[in-house]
């Protein structure tokens, strides 16, 4: 701990000049932000960008909560992205507001608006998700446990200690950061998105090790691969993001990061929570009295008592719930400006908001109802032996194509791959990655079909 409070002390604090970069990944020039056209900003662009990529579009058939649920009430990585993209907007919004107040020179001299903040959170959060494997965190822990405890093993002498962690602890957040700058044929910078949304991204500014140096809330994860150390060091320094260790190329995180987190914890929390009561896993009466101790205060008894089906009920108090958190979250943000600039803050906002005891009951009963019900874990079986089965065969290819021994199999499973997927003898780590990041993007039941071709199921 000692040694954690020296490095904050070489921390200089961040400014919102260099935050807020309209400069695009992949370009050369800077832009300003009272160059653009009024009718459609930089920031907004962003948004554009994300929810045209084909990446995005395969969260539509990628699990939430409820893997490959048929009902149409239940949330996919899809609309899950798209409610924390507009719960991130009005976070965005009014912390913009008041920071405009505290901070006038950013309109007046810079020309910044409110909107501007909601926009570059809107365009992260609806990103957060991007990098996730089928299955949901089940598919995360699949691709970290074939190279911790399966075949995958095998590969450990021959790649570094990061390049080997950044396998063994597959992570989606990193995963996404390549996803959206990633160059390609064609696509220089990957997706270009301006340097603002790439740093509100950023939730872990970290590599794969050390593992959780400190309880600092940015050091929980990590949010970069060893293949993007570069790209994300390019960022950092356009950003002006406070470095808290150098030597591990960690940093401190984006301030607006906090509440993409914040837009993330509150969609998962309380519209979770809603799925579970819709579906019947967790009883409307023992449900709707722990969201009503949330909103007590704001309740309209009038209309709620006009509400005829648990649907209706649920879905105002889910509305009333998002509504307070929001407000509860702008508040802590702006009270701890400074030390979110300086990087000292090192909590979730929602951690330390006045309703953690009410959030910590309602995740409890998620927890115990819907994620660990037979649905759900029976699924995240299933994930587990597809995801295995899919890595078992790709990586032995993309092994076998580093060692220079190709099998006939082998020949036919990389003829039948996306040409996006390149695999070369320079590089294992490239390729075992190059793999990995395919399997991916695989919506849950692509994922599913794949494993039965390969497996000579189905053809």
């Amino acid at each position: 701990q000692f040694i954690y409070l020296v490095a904050l002390l070489k921390i200089t604090s961040m400014n919102w000049e260099q935050l807020l970069s309209l400069k695009r990944f992949g370009d050369t020039n800077k832009r300003l932000r009272k160059e653009q056209d009024e009718t459609r900003l930089g920031f907004e662009v962003d948004y554009d960008r994300i929810i045209f990529s084909s990446e995005f579009r395969s969260l539509q058939d990628k699990t939430q909560v409820v893997p490959l649920s048929k009902t149409d009430f239940v949330h996919t990585r899809l609309t899950h992205s798209l409610e924390v993209s507009v719960v991130g907007r009005s976070l965005g919004r009014q912390v913009g507001k008041q920071l405009l107040k505290k901070h006038p020179h950013l309109q007046n001299i810079h020309g910044y608006q409110f909107n501007d903040f909601g926009a570059i959170v809107a365009a992260a959060a609806l990103a957060h998700d991007i990098g996730n494997p089928p299955f949901g965190h089940s598919g995360e822990k699949a691709i970290g446990a074939y190279f911790k405890e399966g075949e995958g093993q095998q590969l450990k002498k021959e790649l570094s200690e990061k390049e080997y962690q950044d396998f063994c602890d597959f992570e989606g957040n990193a995963n996404g950061f390549k996803i959206l700058t990633e160059s390609r044929e064609g696509r220089e910078g990957g997706l270009r998105l301006s340097y603002a949304t790439l740093g509100a991204f950023m939730k872990y500014p970290k590599a794969s090790l050390p593992k959780k140096p400190t309880t600092h809330i940015a050091d929980k994860k990590y949010g970069f691969f060893q293949s993007e150390v570069e790209t994300f060091s390019a960022i950092a320094e356009e950003l002006g993001l406070a470095v808290r260790d150098e030597a591990d190329t960690r940093y401190a995180r984006h301030p607006l990061a906090y509440l993409v987190e914040a837009a993330d914890d509150i969609c998962y929390t309380i519209i979770d929570f809603e799925d579970g009561i819709n579906l019947g896993l967790i009883e409307e009466e023992y449900a709707l009295e722990y969201l009503i101790k949330l909103v007590k205060n704001t309740i309209n008894t009038k209309k709620y008592n006009a509400l005829k089906t648990t649907q209706d009920r649920v879905s105002y108090l889910r509305a009333l719930a998002v509504g307070t958190l929001i407000e509860e979250a702008v508040q802590i943000f702006m009270d701890n400006e400074d030390r979110i600039l300086s990087g000292e803050f090192d909590t979730g906002l929602l951690d330390v908001c006045s309703y953690q005891a009410q959030i910590s009951d309602i995740i409890e009963i998620s927890i115990k109802n819907v994620y660990e019900s037979s649905e759900v874990i029976n699924k995240e079986i299933a994930g587990y032996k597809v995801l295995d089965g899919l890595l078992n065969v790709l990586v032995k290819v993309a092994a076998n194509s580093y060692f220079g021994k190709l099998s006939n199999y082998d020949k036919l499973i990389i003829k039948a791959l996306p040409e996006t997927v390149k695999l070369a003898n320079a590089s294992l780590y490239d390729n075992i990655m190059a793999i990995c990041l395919h399997i991916s993007k695989l919506s849950d039941t692509n994922a599913m079909l794949l494993f039965h071709r390969l497996n000579g199921n189905s053809i």
